[in-house]
């Protein structure tokens, strides 16, 4: 159920980042929207919608707008998302989970480099799990939403990991407590929680694992409409020290 508790709370800096502002909305959303290559950041933002009793897509193109992602990763995603370009334009690959009403969605402003792949993870006691890996510039972005079992959902991550390149990014739901022990990979994305367990204990679930790349800011946004907080990271190629 969405989060009663804190509804609106403050967008949480991590690790030393500057508190987040988000840039100033554009009378028209295409042209706020143009390619980022000259900053050579890419800002993605991730999201669990809470299926048919969460987010709407109006919450969700107020996300965008306000965000300006290069990359919008979400979790539960439904058909009633599926005319999220209708309402801000952009390029959009739905993938539902088996037998599941939703499952992983991606938007960006700009087509993809390829079209979004989809993988099939171990399945579940009760549900069977699919991932969505994203070509960038440079790099790949696995859109996740993980099962609950604490040995299975790392399980999966490690299969994960074998369909990235050297550089390549795991966001979304990780329904994962404590450290990932993923091989190769950082977590850094932001330390706050982001959704609270029987709407009492706060934890963090969503989360960003990395190989290759490094992170230039990363915050927990306000929760909306859904019983999780977006998460926005930026990103770039790791520059080995010299």
């Amino acid at each position: 159920m969405p989060d009663t508790h804190d509804p609106q709370p403050r967008p949480v800096p991590d690790r030393g980042h500057a508190s987040h502002t988000p840039p100033p909305l554009s009378p028209s959303l295409a042209p706020s929207l143009a390619p980022s290559a000259a900053r050579a950041t890419t800002v993605i933002v991730s999201w669990n919608l809470l299926r048919t009793i969460g987010a709407s897509i109006d919450d969700v193109a107020r996300l965008v707008r306000a965000e300006q992602p290069d990359l919008l990763l979400m979790q539960e995603a439904t058909t009633a998302i599926d005319r999220l370009t209708d309402r801000i334009g952009g390029f959009y690959a739905r993938s539902p989970l088996p037998g599941r009403i939703h499952g992983v969605a991606c938007w960006s402003p700009r087509p993809f480099l390829a079209e979004p792949r989809v993988h099939k993870l171990q399945p579940g006691a009760m549900f069977r799990r699919v991932c969505q890996v994203i070509e960038m510039d440079g790099f790949s972005v696995a859109n996740v939403h993980l099962s609950h079992g604490q040995m299975l959902n790392r399980r999966q991550l490690r299969r994960i990991a074998t369909f990235l390149p050297q550089n390549g990014a795991v966001l979304g739901d990780f329904n994962l407590v404590g450290p990932a022990l993923l091989p190769g990979f950082r977590d850094i994305g932001p330390r706050a929680p982001t959704h609270r367990m029987a709407d009492m204990v706060p934890i963090r679930l969503d989360r960003c694992l990395a190989r290759g790349l490094d992170c230039v800011e990363c915050h927990v946004l306000p929760n909306l409409t859904s019983d999780h907080h977006p998460i926005r990271v930026g990103l770039r190629l790791h520059a080995p020290h010299r």
